[in-house]
Order: C-alpha cells, then sequence, then structure tokens
C-alpha cells in the first residue's frame, strides 16, 4: 500500500465531490441561521438563544450526514457506472488504496463543510449577541467530524456492495440505530422491557453497531458542559476503531467483485 498513491486518489476525489457543488450545503446552512435568527424572536422571545445554539448543531449535524450519506454511497457506483474503474484497476492503484483514498478524499470535503458551518454558526451568535462558550461548541464541532467520518466509511461499505438508493437506505439505517441503541440498552437493562431475547438482542445490536450518541456533544456543548477528558479520548479511539473495521470490510467485499 502506497502512501502516494492513496493521497493521489483522495486528492483527486476531493476535487471531483467539490466541483458537484456540494458546499452549498454550507450556503443553504447560513440561509437557514440568518432566518432562524429574524424568525425566532417572534416565535420565542425568551428562548431566543437557545434554540439558536440548538438549531445550529443540530443543522449541521444533519446537513453533513445527508452529504456523507448520499455521496458516499455513490462514489464507487458512480467509478462503476462511468466505467473509470476499468482505467483504474489495471494502473498500479490496488482496490485497497482506492477505497482508503475515496474515504480520505470524502472525509476532508466533510472537514471542509463543518468548519464552514462552525464559523458561521459562531459568527451568527456573536452578531446575534447570544452568550455561549466557544470551547465547548468547537469540541463538540471536533465530533461532529468525527460522526461524519465514521459514516463515510458506512456508505462507502454499503455502497461496494449494492446499488446507491439500497446503500442509502441501509446507511441511513444504521444512523439511526447507531443513536438509538444506546437508549435501548438502557431501558432494556432498567426493567422497562421484561424480554430477555430483547435485552440479548440489544446488546449485540450495540456491540455490532457503532454508538454515535457518544460522539453527539451537541445538548451538553449548549449549556458549555463536556464529558471528561478521558472520556472524549476514548470516543475519538472508538470512532477511528469503528471507521477502520468499515473500511476493512469495504475493502475486503470491494476486493472480490469483478467488473
Amino acid at each position: 500500500m502506497n502512501a502516494i498513491r492513496i493521497w493521489a486518489v483522495g486528492v483527486n476525489s476531493f476535487r471531483e465531490i467539490i466541483r458537484e457543488r456540494i458546499l452549498y450545503a454550507i450556503g443553504i446552512f447560513a440561509l437557514i441561521m440568518v432566518a432562524a435568527w429574524q424568525i425566532l424572536p417572534e416565535v420565542a422571545v425568551s428562548a431566543q438563544g437557545k434554540m439558536m445554539l440548538d438549531l445550529g448543531l443540530a443543522i449541521a449535524q444533519i446537513l453533513g450526514t445527508v452529504i456523507a450519506v448520499f455521496v458516499g454511497c455513490n462514489l464507487i457506483n458512480k467509478e462503476i457506472d462511468r466505467k473509470t474503474i476499468l482505467a483504474l484497476i489495471p494502473k498500479p492503484v490496488s482496490r485497497a488504496e482506492l477505497i482508503i483514498g475515496k474515504h480520505f478524499g470524502l472525509s476532508a470535503v466533510m472537514a471542509v463543510m463543518v468548519v464552514g458551518m462552525m464559523v458561521i454558526y459562531l459568527g451568527m451568535l456573536s452578531i446575534a449577541k447570544i452568550p455561549y462558550q466557544a470551547m465547548p461548541l468547537i469540541i463538540s464541532g471536533c465530533f461532529l467530524f468525527l460522526e461524519l467520518v465514521v459514516m463515510v466509511s458506512v456508505s462507502l461499505m454499503f455502497g461496494s456492495m449494492t446499488s446507491s438508493l439500497l446503500a442509502t437506505l441501509m446507511t441511513a439505517l444504521i444512523w439511526f440505530a447507531g443513536h438509538g441503541t444506546q437508549s435501548m440498552v438502557e431501558r432494556t437493562n432498567s426493567g422497562v422491557a421484561a424480554s430477555s431475547a430483547l435485552r440479548k438482542t440489544s446488546d449485540i445490536m450495540f456491540m455490532i453497531l457503532p454508538d454515535l450518541s457518544r460522539l453527539d456533544l451537541k445538548n451538553l456543548a449548549v449549556y458549555g458542559d463536556l464529558p471528561a477528558a478521558s472520556v472524549l479520548w476514548y470516543s475519538v479511539g472508538y470512532a477511528l476503531l469503528f471507521t477502520a473495521i468499515f473500511l476493512g470490510i469495504t475493502i475486503g467485499i470491494f476486493s472480490r467483485r469483478q467488473f
């Protein structure tokens, strides 16, 4: 595996995705924030600040996830449909290098998106004179990027094994499940669900699926609160581990495909 070839694939993927005007999502985010700034004072005067804080992080998460899912699921199939995969494979670019390079390229786009949205978000809060603590919000943005990195690996995995439509649906299900497995385990273990089969199922799902809720810090960040540093570092390692696992599965599947 050659780092230079991976870098070349990543740069080309980044440029290709940027040319598709994906970064217009940052403009959409800015428009939503401006509209909220104008509308919220008339809807809820006393809760305007809290709602602006919540809305900005929630919209950033939704937009980032939508881009990661739709673009990631189409990234491999697009190469197959265009037959460009037939030109790449004979060259000294292995399938593993292609997958990792594609992941780096789309992850770089996610980084640009998150940075752009966070700059607009913090700028709007400052213009609206809404009190906030910058560091917790910035760290929340960093963990949003980690969540998107995981979702990019998931979308590439499903995109390498099935059609873009089915891959998108399956990736979306992983996202919803990843944000719900922790609460499911807590409910079953607290005795809300008496079925032992359901308890075992929830435990298995918690072990197999990525627990994306541990990367979702927005509800804490808006209050200026964050978990301990050790917990944060553990979550970073957790996200990178699942990213590596999904990329490994993707490489294994893609290596066996015939074109």
